[in-house]
């Protein structure tokens, strides 16, 4: 019998099932929730509890992002193929990514808005992402590596005509819009689980007390059948704002959805909170509002049918190993092991099928007739020619296939690392830049303050000569005459004349002891008499 091994893993914790087929029956043999602080342990300590040394196991992605294109359904599949890539690289290059650092899988379905056209579904992660996922599993198995929203439809017994949407609320959540029994829109915002039970483990201080108090949570309904305690109450603080986020956003999505909506199916970790389906139809009455349950567990089971609902995200990753979901989707590329010839593969077997294998080997060695008997040595001889051909062969197929393994990788190391320097060129392209804008807007703003000061100075000194000679006609005496006032700036030039030289001195003195012009600035010449007239020169600062 077939099983897979499905993980769905998150910060914090794991949800694991193992599940087995034998013909179409699917069986759940073990499954639970797992915290952890070492996430390797955690790993090895469920596959050892659910005894998963040998068979597949099936991870979740994380980080992936989806894309939408659209193209006429007459292309046949080489040219559609092409055509897809060359969207996704105008995309890349319009949004400035490396091509070659993501990892990218594809699934079709029929444009429900156009029926001459196709729709892609175009997931993309970063080849980062994927090491850094396989380096948590180092020394387990990897067969499956999924985007959660395009598996979680394996749990959901799908209607034809049935138009429905599974609102998966992990630690972020995700909407799969599933439209004529196929998958046609994926939608993921950040808020989700993880914010409600980080904002409960600040105050309780362990993640796995915030996971069971949520399950312990009752949230209220408006015609308030479901009041609880207000002592039992204090979480619905940390719990109601992002529900309540989350069914907006829910809201928005059918409300511009060209399709009408006849299911919702609510599943994750906020699946567990009581009442959780209630609160949804409260906001959506004409919408069948409903929790998710695997379609092939039956109701009249001695486990609580809320312990399966808990792992559903990992019963479908389970799913999709055992065969179920879209093939084309798995982001782990195939082992070496898998790369070779079927009858290279050693396949494990128990003492009593290597029994029957010598047996049927002496059966076969009984029915050849050899017309003349060879003696020790040439059997020696042939034997170690046979094996020394065969261990030649496979050698030879295992370098091949490891060469070709290691070229693989070592060119995606240099590509990274182009990518890298590349990406450090265009950082040191930026600083550069802006060091140039930061110099040119140092010198703007200089040229500025400079400017300031000259307007500054210049409103200074428009009004000076006006104001001056104000204060000049309340301290001429009577006699003096003025000839002319120049100034250069804040430096005034005074030409005086009089017929008396007592008359000049005491302006001068006025000029400096009314303080018109500074009183060390202030300097005359001895003056110069012409026909009675004496005619002086006074200069001075203005104060």
């Amino acid at each position: 019998m077939p099983s897979c091994l499905g993980l769905y893993v998150e910060n914090n914790l794991i949800k694991y099932a193992k599940v087995t087929k034998e013909h179409d029956i699917l069986k759940v043999d073990a499954f639970g929730v797992k915290f952890y602080d070492k996430i390797g342990e955690a790993i090895n300590q469920i596959i050892a509890e659910t005894f998963s040394y040998k068979i597949p196991i099936s991870i979740n992605l994380s980080e992936e992002t989806y894309q939408y294109f659209y193209f006429f359904n007459l292309l046949n599949k080489n040219d559609l193929k092409k055509a897809i890539d060359t969207e996704f690289d105008s995309y890349c290059y319009e949004k400035g990514y490396n091509r070659n650092a993501l990892e990218t899988r594809y699934a079709l379905v029929p444009d429900m808005q156009d029926t001459e056209k196709i729709k892609a579904i175009y997931i993309s992660i970063n080849k980062a992402e994927i090491n850094r996922k396989m380096q948590e599993f180092e020394g387990n198995t990897i067969s499956y590596m999924l985007p959660m929203a395009m598996t979680i439809p394996n749990i959901v017994d799908i209607k034809p005509k049935e138009n429905s949407l599974i609102v998966n609320i992990e630690g972020k959540t995700t909407i799969t819009t599933i439209i004529d029994e196929k998958i046609y829109n994926i939608n993921q915002f950040e808020e989700g689980m993880e914010t409600i039970l980080n904002n409960i483990n600040e105050k309780e201080n362990s993640y796995s007390k915030a996971y069971e108090i949520c399950k312990n949570t009752t949230i209220y309904t408006m015609e308030g059948k479901d009041l609880i305690e207000e002592n039992e109450n204090i979480y619905l603080e940390d719990i109601m704002p992002t529900l309540y986020n989350i069914v907006q956003k829910v809201k928005e999505l059918t409300e511009s959805s060209v399709n009408n909506v006849d299911k919702i199916y609510i599943t994750g970790t906020g699946s567990s909170i009581n009442n959780i389906d209630l609160y949804f139809q409260e906001y959506f009455p004409s919408i069948k509002c409903e929790i998710l349950k695997p379609y092939f567990i039956p109701e009249n089971i001695k486990i609580n049918m809320k312990d399966y609902i808990e792992v559903n995200s990992a019963i479908a990753l389970a799913m999709q190993g055992l065969g179920y979901g879209i093939k084309s989707i798995n982001f782990k590329k195939p082992a070496l092991a898998d790369q070779l010839p079927s009858w290279l593969k050693l396949e494990p077997g128990n003492k009593k099928d290597n029994k029957a294998k010598q047996s049927n080997k002496k059966k076969i060695q009984l029915s050849f007739d050899w017309k003349a008997k060879l003696d020790a040595t040439e059997k020696w001889l042939i034997r170690t020619s046979s094996a020394i051909l065969s261990f030649i062969i496979i050698y030879s197929i295992l370098t091949t296939l490891l060469k070709v393994n290691i070229e693989d990788k070592i060119e995606e190391v240099e590509e990274v690392n182009r990518d890298t320097a590349r990406q450090i060129q265009l950082v040191d392209a930026d600083i550069q830049t802006l060091n140039n804008k930061t110099a040119n807007y140092q010198t703007m703003t200089d040229n500025l303050k400079s400017y300031s000061d000259e307007v500054q100075s210049q409103l200074r000194t428009k009004n000076v000569i006006p104001l001056l000679l104000t204060r000049i006609m309340n301290v001429i005496p009577k006699g003096v005459t003025l000839t002319s006032i120049e100034n250069t700036g804040s430096h005034i030039v005074i030409n005086a004349q009089s017929e008396n030289y007592d008359l000049l001195g005491f302006f001068k003195g006025s000029l400096i002891v009314d303080g018109i012009l500074s009183p060390s600035t202030v300097v005359s010449n001895s003056g110069v008499k012409q026909n009675g007239i004496v005619k002086v020169v006074i200069e001075g600062d203005l104060p």
